[in-house]
């Protein structure tokens, strides 16, 4: 039976919802080096190390908290979990905005930690309102979100950073804060009561989330797959803006530009190709793709002379924009329809630990490869790492076998 047909414009509410989260996010970007150099004492090699900590903080309680978030929302509904992920948003950014020692960025990113991020429960949301052979587009708009809040986000976190390290983040503060008014009187429910089933502790620990796994095996070799692609993806969030200024020694502007013209393709691909591309290709071959092109890229950032040849690489990185929906898409097919929040959980759960042990890896890597080591001293080293975790987890996924694809009733 096919899913009762959404309330008018619920997708645009959602839609809205992760691309105002995903600009306030994007704003703080291009001065987190500057911040935490102001904050540290420390050089940009010992800022990216710190940089690596703070993430680690955030990255650890959202992944002891946020399989909650998943459940919470199969429990009572989509809607407040939402609501209160945007609002501890908001108490993050003040609280960084701020802070007068590195203490206070840590308390600021616990928070942020603990209520979770928005995604994990849009994407819910949007399975409540798809049939699955619809996701993958949906997951793709998601994705679209992403891609134009970073359009939006580091160009203008960029260009207030020429003013202090701390003003975007009050401007953050209050797009999140505008979010949440936004949220409480226009986003709707989607989850009827009569779906809902209550809440356990059990599938609420950070074990009970990855349980899902166990429960659907066929989620399992996609995990292992979406882990890896997250770890080895860490490597932009962890080391863009210290490796930008380190190499071609560009300005908070530059680096707000450069996130934001990624950005701007990321959208494109993803909000108008992830569909007629996973038509054309299917959702395996489409992951075949996206991860080939990765590998490039990643390549190609390492070696890169100027920005120039960055924002050509831009291009061949836009297909790997299409793995995460794509992915997304093939896992979500293996369980059923009142489990997705459960299994969104689970994934943000392996996202927030790939992420987390990535981003903490990449970081350290930096700092190492910044300083004489008897290896190779290069601000660039990350990617190539990054290009060898990509081609085993590729490598993984080309041994595993295509299943034919559901056909609804």
């Amino acid at each position: 039976m096919l899913p009762k047909p959404p309330a008018k414009f619920a997708v645009a509410f959602v839609f809205v919802t992760v691309f105002l989260d995903m600009v306030g996010i994007g704003l703080i970007w291009p001065v987190l080096p500057r911040l935490i150099e102001e904050v540290s004492g420390s050089d940009l090699a010992g800022a990216s190390a710190w940089n690596g900590w703070l993430f680690v903080a955030y990255g650890l309680t959202q992944f002891l908290f946020g399989p909650t978030i998943g459940n919470l929302s199969d429990a009572y509904g989509r809607r407040p979990v939402l609501l209160l992920s945007v609002f501890g948003l908001a108490v993050d950014y003040l609280l960084m905005a701020f802070a007068p020692s590195l203490i206070w960025l840590f308390i600021g990113r616990l928070i942020a930690g603990v209520c979770g991020a928005s995604y994990t429960t849009a994407n819910a949301y949007l399975a409540d309102i798809t049939t699955p052979e619809e996701r993958a587009k949906a997951f793709g708009m998601m994705g679209a979100a992403f891609g134009l809040g970073f359009i939006v986000g580091p160009a203008i976190g960029g260009l207030l950073g020429e003013f202090g390290p701390r003003v975007p983040f009050f401007v953050a503060a209050g797009l999140s804060i505008a979010n949440f008014a936004y949220g409480w009187f226009v986003l709707p429910e989607t989850l009827d009561r009569a779906k809902r089933r209550p809440f356990s502790l059990a599938r609420s620990n950070p074990v009970g989330a990855l349980k899902v796994f166990a429960s659907y095996k066929g989620v399992v070799p996609l995990g292992i797959i979406m882990f890896g692609y997250f770890a080895a993806t860490s490597v932009y969030p962890a080391i863009w803006s210290f490796w930008g200024i380190a190499r071609f020694g560009w300005t908070e502007a530059t680096i707000g530009l450069t996130l934001a013209a990624f950005g701007l393709v990321m959208a494109i691909t993803q909000g108008f190709l992830t569909g007629p591309v996973v038509k054309a290709l299917g959702e395996w071959n489409t992951v075949i793709l996206a991860l080939s092109t990765s590998i490039v890229a990643a390549i190609g950032y390492g070696v890169a002379p100027g920005i120039g040849i960055v924002i050509l690489l831009f291009l061949v990185h836009a297909p790997e924009g299409f793995a995460q929906p794509a992915l997304t898409a093939l896992m979500s097919r293996e369980a059923p329809e009142n489990a997705q929040g459960e299994l969104q959980g689970g994934i943000a759960s392996l996202q927030a630990i790939g992420s987390l042990v990535g981003t903490f890896f990449f970081a350290q890597a930096f700092g190492w490869f910044m300083k004489p080591n008897p290896v190779l001293v290069s601000p660039g080293a990350g990617f190539f790492i990054c290009a060898a975790l990509l081609a085993a987890t590729f490598a993984y996924f080309l041994t595993l076998k295509e299943k034919e694809p559901v056909t609804p009733p």
